[in-house]
């Protein structure tokens, strides 16, 4: 017995020594990197004194130091910077809606300014801007090694003033420059119309804006169609949408969801995660639903689509969306300025990341490029087809009614448009389709 008890405190003797002997290591590392710590900022604080006093022009110190807390910024990932208090300012203006500038968002690849998208009737939406386009130059001046914000500093400007920005695109041999007038960009962010028994609704940016705007075109659009029963469905067109507000977003997928989870987000430290959830109400009672995305669907737009996607409520038809999958935060600094950094991780409800990767469509569905006015080859005026009723002496169908015929009439003129849509924009044209298919299959 006093041997067992000799043994056991041996045994706790030699685990506290041993455990003393692995912590030891880990309290000098932690030390060493504390040190390391300091040492890193006097040696910042020995380079800015030495600037300040020495540097060949005089500089405005309060500048050095912003500069040198967005270059510890950005040098973390491409969405995380340091706002001033004129760039704070300017960023609570553009959640509202209204903002001055070309009207597009943009992002910092490898160094260069690519552009996410152009948004619906700005400036560089009408100068033929498109999503992926790259900007090297604006009014001649390189781009290239300048920070995002100081490029974007760049490209604003007063309202009426013009700008010329060097774009180089995919499939085009050289540069080209492209001529942009500045102007107030006013957003309406979510239009909704009716194209022949689908309601479409494009929203171009998730702002405060944005689910007032859909629900109320929405219920306009049914109404005036004659209620649900009188449509085939909603086309819901987040192309080039770069996003915006994760807020706008849950409840835009909320709109069309019963329950279920919308979007996850997860932090650093798991107790900083959270789940969003669907509330009972779908606003157009299970109707079907195909969502556009393109490669300028960024953010907030993929979490709809890739949440509707999950839950099998909607097909997603176009090409692959452009895979922004972080949560930034806007955190209040003192001199009225901000801080956005990325804090988490957003998961779609079936727990994909799509960070880097996008959402791919149930449909792949590509759109044409545009061909400028000057390229179009003359085409001669295609020759109308003969039908039996073109033959002399054909009979008459005497077995319809009047209204029957009308019928037939309203559905040809129907069909005549959509050809005409597919020429206009292909990508819808073909989410209409999908969509007259779904409701002709339903008993």
């Amino acid at each position: 017995m006093k041997k067992q008890i000799v043994a056991g405190i041996i045994g706790i003797t030699a685990g506290i020594l041993g455990s003393t002997q692995v912590a030891a290591p880990l309290l000098a590392q932690e030390n060493v990197r504390s040190s390391n710590v300091y040492e890193q900022l006097d040696l910042f604080g020995d380079i800015f004194e030495r600037i300040r006093a020495q540097y060949v022009e005089e500089v405005e110190e309060s500048e050095l130091i912003e500069a040198a807390i967005n270059g510890m910024l950005t040098s973390l990932d491409p969405h995380s910077s340091y706002l001033s208090p004129d760039d704070a300012t300017a960023m609570r203006v553009q959640t509202r809606g209204e903002f001055g500038g070309l009207g597009i968002e943009v992002t910092q690849e490898e160094g260069f300014v690519k552009v996410v998208s152009p948004m619906d009737g700005t400036p560089a939406d009408e100068a033929g801007i498109e999503a992926g386009d790259y900007i090297s130059h604006v009014d001649g001046e390189g781009l290239l090694g300048l920070t995002l914000d100081e490029a974007v500093d760049l490209m604003r400007g007063p309202v009426g003033s013009e700008i010329v920005v060097t774009i180089v695109r995919e499939g085009e041999a050289e540069p080209f420059d492209v001529s942009i007038i500045r102007d107030t960009i006013k957003l309406t962010a979510a239009r909704v119309r009716t194209e022949g028994q689908a309601v479409v609704a494009r929203v171009t940016t998730f702002n405060d804006q944005t689910t007032p705007n859909l629900v109320e075109g929405l219920e306009t659009q049914i109404e005036e169609a004659g209620g649900l029963d009188a449509i085939d469905g909603i086309v819901l067109d987040l192309r080039n949408n770069p996003g915006g507000l994760l807020t706008q977003a849950i409840k835009v997928a909320d709109t069309f969801l019963e329950k279920g989870e919308i979007v996850s987000t997860r932090g650093r430290e798991p107790e900083d995660g959270e789940r969003f959830n669907a509330t009972e109400g779908d606003l157009i009672n299970g109707k079907p639903i195909v969502v556009l995305i393109n490669g300028g669907s960024a953010s907030a737009s993929e979490i709809v689509a890739g949440a509707l996607q999950d839950h099998r409520r909607a097909i997603v038809v176009g090409t692959k969306s452009f895979g922004k999958g972080s949560v930034q935060t806007v955190m209040p600094l003192r001199g009225d300025g901000a801080m956005r950094l990325t804090t988490a991780r957003y998961y779609t409800p079936s727990g994909r990341s799509i960070q880097a990767l996008g959402v791919s469509p149930d449909i792949v569905v590509e759109q044409p490029r545009r061909v400028p006015a000057d390229e179009e080859e003359e085409e001669d005026t295609p020759r109308r087809s003969r039908s039996e009723a073109d033959l002399r002496g054909a009979l008459n169908n005497d077995s319809l009614s009047e209204d029957e015929i009308r019928q037939i009439e309203k559905e040809q003129a129907e069909a005549e448009e959509a050809a005409k849509l597919r020429d206009e924009d292909y990508q819808l044209a073909y989410a209409i389709d999908i969509l007259k298919g779904l409701t002709a299959l339903k008993p």
